[in-house]
């Protein structure tokens, strides 16, 4: 898309660069005119009649002569008169730019830049969005090493690339994710992984993890979620929202960042995870 932005106002600028040109080369044209056939001839022949009186004439002059006069009188040069118009050099005024030829190259080239741009909007829209990082699909690693580095983490590893929280997902409790999740999500969990939008879904603060809990615990006011986002308590109207999930034919974990689900509905609680220990903020009320 950056290249497009770039390329096309270039052409554009040498197309209209081109137009201006070919329209001032005709006009210029126009203006000086172009000596006819019958002209030139007659110029070559009075040049080499001047030649011809300090030297003698050459065998190709003679023939040249010979194949003049077999031709018909209308073709013979004719001899200059007093009628023949002198050729005067342009004025320059006429040849610069007037008035109104300056607002037509101007309106034309209004136009031109109009379509152009129209044209790269077009374009724009139609092509395929060349994003990364947060808003596309992003490769986490394969699930083995994502497992080992959520387990070196304490159960919790952050991807600030794709602004989500990646955690295990209990192979027991794939039963009730199937009933409760959508498609969406479940590669992912079937993998035995999840993928959490870090913003509380309350009112958009970073979550945090609790060490000691073993939870999600909002420090803005106090909403706690288990460790796959389930909602546990809080202000909170539901669980932490997902990213969409799967795993490709080489064992690699992709989030789409694009594509946000909405967390599971209050009461969700499929794994049945306890507060491991004390809690990092404070008990709220609902």
């Amino acid at each position: 898309m950056i290249v497009l932005a770039i390329v096309i106002p270039i052409l554009a600028a040498a197309a209209l660069i081109m137009l201006i040109a070919a329209y001032r080369r005709r006009e210029v044209r126009s203006v000086t005119g172009r000596l006819s056939r019958r002209t030139r001839l007659r110029d070559r022949l009075a040049r080499r009649s001047e030649e011809a009186t300090d030297t003698a004439p050459t065998g190709r002059e003679v023939e040249r002569a010979a194949v003049l006069a077999r031709r018909e009188p209308d073709d013979l040069p004719a001899i200059p008169s007093d009628d023949d118009i002198p050729w005067t050099p342009p004025d320059p005024e006429e040849v610069g730019v007037t008035r109104r030829q300056f607002m037509n190259r101007s309106i034309v080239g209004f136009m031109t830049l109009s379509i152009t741009g129209f044209g790269a909007a077009v374009l724009g829209f139609l092509w395929p969005p060349f994003v990364t990082g947060f808003g596309a699909v992003i490769n986490a690693g394969t699930v083995d090493s994502l497992k080992t580095q959520v387990r070196d983490e304490n159960g919790f590893l952050k991807l600030p690339e794709g602004r989500m929280w990646v955690t295990e997902y209990p192979e027991g409790a794939l039963a009730k994710a199937r009933e409760t999740y959508s498609p969406a999500v479940l590669g992912g969990m079937e993998a035995g992984l999840v993928a959490l939008y870090w913003k509380c879904p309350h009112l958009g603060c970073t979550v945090p993890e609790c060490v000691s809990s073993q939870w999600f615990e909002c420090p803005c006011h106090g909403s706690k979620y288990n460790q796959v986002g389930e909602k546990r308590g809080g202000p909170a109207p539901r669980g932490m929202d997902q990213f969409a999930t799967s795993v490709n034919d080489r064992g690699e974990f992709l989030v789409d960042t694009g594509k946000i689900v909405q967390g599971p509905p209050i009461g969700t609680n499929t794994t049945n995870q306890e507060a491991q220990g004390p809690h990092c903020i404070g008990e709220a009320t609902e």
